[in-house]
């Protein structure tokens, strides 16, 4: 029988946050792409133009409107061209919404912003991708959106030097260094550094839980207790090691594994000159340098340098037991638990276990 071992998920400490409406935008810096989305709109009216392609005009006409900004926010210190651009900045400060949308009722400070909004309702995309293809409402996200193409992350980490391609992981990421947790749940105190983990938390509260195996309907908190919970039912696994014989079911993470055996590692670490097999092992490792514990739990806010650690300590929380001895049907939380008591099976007879023993005579 080959030897299954258990995959390990590429380690990501860069939270993915995905762009959704202009409430998740950063306002202030929003009038001078208010500013740049006027100038390219001005220069698409002929069909088929491709977008941005004027993109010296825009530069010309923006550095003029930028070279005098007389007009300075009293709350903030941020300057602006002219008064209208102040005034419309001020609504951040205030939280007036004067454009309001006649289909849904959302409402917005600018009026360009309820313009790009109306595109969702009629479906009319102006923006496109030269390199993919691929539709934009707003001239922002296709600017945002081509930094997948050129590998282009322009927000640095000042603490550690971690760069992002949205201003807004930036600041997520910030948080950890800051020890910030803005999102808090009144009825018991918790609060949280990303409104992620306070939406989990919330679920402990309404008993509500909207991941479901589809295996056996089993529900979860979170996705990533149902990914660990999937683990149960997954028997198949299709990539064998041709040295080993271990099995994965994920092609890249074989393609890792055969590393071990030819020892490549170039992968190097520039603080201490060690080197990995893989990329996400090289990260899991530089943990040690930076201190860093992007993992929190949601249900203690405990943090943890690891995901695997994460899901671990999880387990205290949601009781699921997903490792089940074969041989008497006990099950436990962890698989190094599950090894532990199959060396009663290998002295007694099959089925006799001590423990469902103990518990039929407590009971």
């Amino acid at each position: 029988m080959a030897i299954i071992k258990e995959e390990s998920e590429d380690l990501r400490i860069e939270a993915v946050f995905s762009l959704k409406q202009e409430e998740t935008e950063e306002q202030t810096g929003l009038m001078e792409e208010s500013e740049e989305s006027e100038v390219e709109e001005k220069h698409h009216d002929k069909p088929g133009e491709k977008p941005l392609s004027h993109s010296k005009t825009k530069k010309t006409y923006l550095k003029k409107r930028r070279a005098k900004k007389s007009f300075t926010c009293t709350q903030c210190g941020k300057s602006f061209t002219c008064k209208q651009s102040l005034e419309c900045h001020m609504r951040v400060h205030t939280g007036e919404k004067p454009f309001t949308c006649d289909q849904c009722g959302k409402s917005f400070t600018q009026k360009i912003t309820l313009k790009w909004h109306m595109r969702i309702h009629s479906g009319e995309k102006l923006f496109t991708c030269d390199q993919c293809g691929k539709d934009f409402t707003q001239p922002g996200h296709l600017k945002e959106h081509m930094r997948i193409h050129t590998g282009e992350k322009p927000y640095a980490c000042d603490q550690c030097g971690k760069s992002f391609t949205l201003s807004i992981n930036l600041k997520n990421h910030m948080r950890i260094h800051t020890g910030e947790k803005p999102f808090m749940w009144d009825q018991c105190d918790k609060s949280f550094t990303y409104k992620q983990n306070l939406n989990i938390h919330m679920r402990i509260h309404t008993g509500e839980k909207p991941h479901a195996c589809d295996q056996c309907r089993k529900t979860f908190l979170c996705a990533s207790s149902l990914k660990t919970h999937l683990a149960v039912h997954m028997k198949e696994k299709l990539h064998s090691c041709s040295v080993c014989a271990k099995s994965f079911s994920l092609l890249k993470n074989l393609k890792v594994h055969q590393k071990m055996h030819s020892d490549v590692r170039d992968h190097m670490c520039f603080e201490c000159g060690k080197t990995f097999i893989s990329t996400s092992r090289l990260k899991l490792h530089q943990i040690i340098h930076t201190g860093e514990k992007p993992y929190e739990c949601s249900h203690c806010d405990k943090t943890f340098s690891m995901s695997s650690n994460l899901k671990r300590h999880e387990k205290t929380h949601s009781r699921e037991k997903p490792h089940t001895c074969d041989q008497c049907g006990t099950s436990f939380a962890f698989k190094s638990h599950r090894k532990i008591h199959m060396s009663i099976h290998a002295v007694e007879k099959p089925g006799a276990c001590t423990m469902m023993v103990a518990e039929q005579t407590q009971g």
